[in-house]
């Protein structure tokens, strides 16, 4: 307060003018209401894989298994639940070291089977 220039002068101003007569934004007025719904589809991300998919299938080349497979691998996420099921590796079934004359012969011995 015993301020003499232009600096002092300035922040004096800046202190005694009025707020400005702009837009009160704490009021409604004038404000048009958004559709949660709609802006949920507007922000929601999309996904172009089938459109992809099918582009590269309808033309005259069409990609090699493998590059179809990497598509897809990229396309998934890296949870758990994007991932495909593992294949179980299939079981050749099991065969036996004894024949048929074996299991007659140990009928005979165990048994006592003639």
């Amino acid at each position: 307060r015993g301020r003499v220039g232009p600096k002092a002068a300035g922040a004096a101003k800046r202190r005694k003018r009025a707020p400005e007569l702009g837009r009160n934004k704490a009021t409604i007025k004038g404000r048009v209401v958004k559709s949660a719904i709609e802006e949920y589809h507007k922000k929601k991300a999309v996904n172009h894989l089938r459109e992809n998919l099918q582009y590269m299938l309808k033309g005259r080349f069409v990609a090699k298994q493998a590059i179809t497979e990497q598509v897809l691998a990229q396309n998934r996420g890296r949870k758990s639940k994007d991932q495909p099921p593992k294949k179980a590796a299939k079981k050749k079934p099991e065969g036996t070291v004894f024949t048929e004359e074996d299991f007659r012969k140990f009928e005979r011995e165990y048994f006592g089977i003639p």
